[in-house]
């Protein structure tokens, strides 16, 4: 008998092209939309559409269903980043709705159905290795969203299938086009859905505060922290003669400290809430790379484990380490796991 496969469609390319994949496998594949929104609003967001993955479920003769899931979603991704806004961090959502959100529904969905694997259309690949699974980027490194998946654990990765990691997104659409799916045509997801206009749109009790330098000189005001973000150098409102930047949010004094642009390089962070894709990290103490922005490029680095946190010392200073965001550790293509970054190491000391 044929096996079973839970794939989450959100309409486009990719999860459309994923379904058709395992069904040419040999899968019995079944269509499911997590609907993270109002149930009394429209059908369709920059993230997916309900319209467009019944579509395609259509197109490839595959059972859909959509499941309404707002309120999880707003518990457990929504309500946590203005929280970290409001601290003055810059979280990456995605990273966390991909795993509190998006697999751990999924899975449950699957569980009730017994089906026993579910897929998505990320493209990262998923190898087993001496017992364990291995989380590998994508093979179109231009697309490789292995970032937002740090933290999935041995278990889901044992029911994870991404088949369209093992192509590049050219060949995703190719396939689509001469398929003759819909999806083929439509826009791709845009990030961070749940704040189209901006963040600061959904944190109107931001409290305006004082613009000030790194010798804490007050040159100005700011509209609150969530406006806000490390590196950013428009929209300031001031004008000192030099280019500054945002070079950190001080939530204790409701700052944003300016500087120029030197101080924005940072010789390595701290991170917490760690997690690892073996189950375990690596050792106390190891050599990776570590990447800290999705689009960043990876850069070598030392780790060290401390009571919880990793200290990580960059070969190279980096510029715009962001509280909040991901730091995420990679050996080659292979992701390690990460953590989200407590704040930059600017002393020059080692690990």
């Amino acid at each position: 008998m044929a096996k079973k496969v839970l794939v989450g469609m959100s309409g486009g390319v990719d999860s459309t092209v994923c379904a058709y994949l395992l069904l040419e496998q040999g899968y019995r594949v079944y269509g499911l939309t997590l609907w993270l929104w109002d149930p009394e609003g429209p059908y369709e967001n920059r993230c997916c559409s309900v319209e467009a993955a019944s579509l395609a479920a259509r197109e490839l003769g595959i059972p859909h269903e959509t499941v309404q899931a707002h309120r999880e979603f707003r518990k457990l991704v929504v309500e946590p980043a203005l929280r970290a806004y409001r601290e003055g961090k810059t979280p990456n959502p995605c990273t966390f709705c991909n795993r509190r959100a998006r697999f751990a529904l999924l899975l449950r969905e699957a569980e009730k159905r017994g089906i026993p694997y579910i897929a998505t259309g990320h493209h990262v690949r998923n190898r087993e290795k001496e017992g364990k699974h291995v989380l590998l980027r994508g093979r179109d490194r231009a697309k490789d969203q292995s970032y937002f998946l740090y933290s999935l654990t041995q278990d889901e990765l044992s029911r994870a299938l991404f088949p369209v990691g093992e192509l590049t997104k050219e060949e995703v659409k190719r396939i689509a086009r001469e398929k003759g799916f819909t999806a083929a045509h439509l826009r791709e997801s845009q990030d961070l859905c749940f704040a189209p206009r901006g963040i600061g749109e959904l944190v109107p009790d931001a409290k305006p505060g004082p613009i000030v330098d790194i010798s804490g000189r007050i040159l100005g005001s700011h509209r609150g922290l969530p406006h806000y973000t490390v590196g950013q150098r428009r929209g300031l409102g001031i004008s000192t003669g030099e280019p500054l930047y945002v070079v950190a949010l001080d939530p204790t004094r409701n700052a944003v400290v300016v500087g120029p642009e030197e101080a924005l390089y940072a010789e390595g962070l701290v991170a917490r809430e760690l997690t690892w894709i073996a189950g375990e990290p690596p050792g106390e103490r190891f050599v990776c790379e570590v990447q800290i922005r999705y689009r960043a490029a990876p850069v070598r680095c030392g780790v060290e484990l401390r009571d919880g946190e990793a200290y990580v010392r960059f070969e190279r200073p980096q510029r715009a380490v962001a509280p909040g965001q991901a730091a995420v550790f990679y050996r080659g293509e292979a992701v390690l796991g990460g953590g989200i970054i407590e704040r930059p190491i600017k002393d020059g000391g080692i690990l």
